[in-house]
């Protein structure tokens, strides 16, 4: 009888697009389980990121030009985006040779369900940073799981290893986001289905709710957030179910009312185990709100997977959080770069354009002030970073600072930093609604591109960037 693993190992897998946020960690756990792994990206032949290849050929990637010359057995299994298009040289070469062909999600799912304690986080957005926190539970509890992320997670970073999207672990667990975008989130088969959210992203509303009731009911425990309205629904009936939630007071794993004391390096909170009415005290490095409910649901789906919330909680305090400094969230099938950063002052921003102009490729700059009050003050500066950072060929848009309410003075904002930057001798564009410049970037983009999504003290800029990255697949 074969083995999962022996499986495998019994022939060489190709990557196409192997430097992309889900195919890289991937690449790396099927490697670490002894497969012969080689790949391409266009990112590689155009001279973008040359360090995250050059890391991959370290650690024994063979790296080929996406001109299908890395395609040369009938053995080889072809990993690619169900999105990639039929005319790049490697699909048509796979197609002459016989090639079987995969997608990411296929591939994650048949490592995911060979894993004794499959733990999936699913939802429509907020998924990276919890896979990165129930990893780090189980980790921190002796559990050695292998971790499989869209996003670097910063406690497993070393030097030896940078991109840390992946970790390779031992134990029983596997912890992997799962994806609804495509409907490959029916693939999984969990030992934990958590649902962090439902909204509408890729799919209608209708699709989501099948898909994400056949994902709680697939699991052998489901934990739901009893916060989001859709996704509590969703989980009713089910024996066993464990839901998290700071609102919802009938939440199994909750927040003791009144206990929350937010920094702006982070959250504490007292979290109650509803169960036996007993609270422990939770200190999270990483501010906001949604990163304090994303902690619930990593402790409650690490209490499905058998972890007492003390150890859970405890383990939390020491989470360094996921990578936001010219952070690539990914590349498009297209070529189309996006990156997340937390450029928000002069110095910040000069540091992240220089670094981008030092390669080839247009840049589109989208950046959102962290305040009308920092806009006043550092305004002059910021136009005078974009204006001589960019190129005529480039593009700077932004939209309104962001708001959180109160009294501040609203008359004067983005269109004035505009304004200073075409004085400059710049070109910019201003378009006040976030989501609009999204619709206006996906409209403008092409291949070769790199979009960085700038800005500080909103959180969201993350699942912005990452939804851009979506469209524009």
């Amino acid at each position: 009888m074969t083995t999962p693993a022996a499986a495998l190992t019994a022939h060489p897998w190709f990557f196409s697009g192997i430097g992309g946020s889900g195919m890289l960690p991937l690449a790396t756990i099927l490697k670490a389980r002894g497969a012969k792994v080689s790949g391409s990206d266009r990112s590689h032949d155009q001279g973008r990121t040359p360090e995250k290849f050059a890391w991959l050929a370290q650690q024994g990637f063979t790296l080929f030009p996406q001109d299908g010359s890395g395609i040369t057995s009938a053995e080889q299994v072809l990993v690619a985006s169900a999105a990639i298009e039929d005319t790049v040289p490697e699909i048509i070469r796979a197609k002459e040779l016989g090639c079987t062909r995969m997608t990411r999600a296929e591939l994650l799912a048949r490592l995911f369900n060979s894993a004794p304690q499959g733990m999936a986080v699913g939802g429509t957005s907020g998924k990276s940073t919890v896979t990165g926190m129930l990893g780090w539970i189980m980790h921190q509890i002796g559990g050695d799981p292998t971790i499989m992320n869209g996003a670097v997670m910063k406690n497993f970073v070393t030097p030896e290893f940078p991109f840390a999207s992946a970790r390779i672990g031992h134990g029983r667990s596997f912890v992997s986001e799962v994806d609804e975008s495509d409907g490959s989130i029916a693939l999984y088969r969990p030992a934990v289905s958590l649902l962090l959210n439902v909204s509408l992203d890729h799919m209608s509303m209708e699709q989501l709710r099948v898909l994400f009731r056949n994902f709680l009911l697939a699991g052998r425990r489901a934990v739901v957030n009893a916060d989001d309205t859709e996704a509590l629904s969703l989980g009713e009936g089910i024996p066993g179910l464990i839901t998290f939630g700071i609102d919802n007071r009938r939440a199994t794993i909750g927040i003791e009312p009144d206990s929350i004391a937010s920094e702006p390096t982070g959250e504490y909170a007292l979290v109650v185990d509803r169960r036996q009415d007993v609270a422990h005290p939770l200190r999270l490095g990483m501010p906001g709100r949604h990163n304090l409910s994303n902690a619930l649901a990593a402790i409650a789906a690490a209490v499905a997977g058998g972890v007492n919330v003390h150890d859970a909680a405890i383990a939390l305090s020491s989470f360094k959080g996921i990578g936001r400094r010219f952070d690539i969230i990914g590349t498009s099938p297209a070529g189309i770069t996006v990156i997340d950063d937390f450029g928000h002052n002069p110095e910040k921003c000069r540091a992240t354009l220089r670094t981008l102009k030092g390669h080839e490729g247009r840049v589109i700059a989208f950046f959102q002030p962290h305040g009308y009050g920092p806009l006043r003050q550092m305004g002059h500066e910021l136009a005078q970073v974009f204006a001589e950072e960019l190129g005529p060929d480039d593009v700077t848009l932004l939209c309104d600072p962001v708001y959180f309410g109160g009294t501040v003075d609203r008359s004067e904002g983005s269109e004035r930093i505009v304004q200073l930057i075409e004085q400059r001798g710049g070109r910019a564009s201003y378009i006040a609604d976030r989501a609009a410049c999204g619709d206006y970037i996906v409209s403008i983009a092409r291949p070769g591109d790199r979009i960085a999504i700038m800005g500080a003290r909103d959180d969201t800029l993350t699942s912005f960037a990452q939804d851009l990255l979506a469209r524009l697949s």
